[in-house]
């Protein structure tokens, strides 16, 4: 569903994660380099007033909330990968299922409701979620800017197939996320 409107909006992918995976030992070193990166991002976009939404998986425990996955997330040994980013009480939480943030979940619904035209895809993984929410946003005719140093990857051979793909295939903007600007809102 076009959206025909020019709000932008954060969406931070997939980064409450309890890191006991497969491939999680080669994750946590890109996700321990964007961290910092991804902070200072959601501090710029929550003091300008921009949505910052997160979608998550839900890992399966399909009887709980987002709070409990956040819980979950920072009871774990990476407990240090979540708290610098952790949503505050502004935040809004979707939960997927799937690789795309869009797959059977409200975020269409929820940027046409906020007036949202352009998203700002970050998290993990490059060559997975990002690259598959990239391509459903684009077939929704939404604006995307992926700041390459705000998203983490397994392979790194893989993520720069993916930036690739998505600047050359999506039209999306690959930049840095100091490149990122989030418009104050007026009144």
């Amino acid at each position: 569903m076009p959206t025909g409107q020019g709000g932008s909006a954060l969406v931070v992918i997939d980064m409450i994660n309890t890191y006991d995976h497969q491939d999680a030992e080669l994750l946590v070193p890109s996700a321990e380099r964007v961290v910092p990166v991804l902070a200072d991002l959601i501090g710029r976009a929550r003091a300008a007033r921009t949505p910052v939404i997160y979608a998550n998986d839900n890992f399966g425990l399909w009887r709980s909330h987002h709070g409990e996955l956040v819980e979950a997330a920072l009871a774990r040994p990476h407990a240090d990968l979540i708290e610098p980013i952790k949503p505050d009480d502004d935040s809004l939480f979707v939960v997927k299922a799937r690789h795309s943030i869009f797959y059977e979940t409200p975020m269409s619904y929820l940027l046409w409701q906020l007036g949202v035209g352009h998203v700002v895809l970050c998290g993990q993984v490059t060559e997975q979620c990002v690259l598959y929410s990239a391509l459903d946003a684009h077939i929704r005719h939404l604006d995307v800017t992926v700041p390459r140093d705000a998203v983490a990857c397994i392979h790194l051979h893989l993520e720069d197939a993916a930036l690739e793909m998505m600047e050359r295939n999506m039209g999306a903007r690959i930049v840095r996320a100091r490149e990122v600007g989030f418009p104050t809102p007026t009144g």
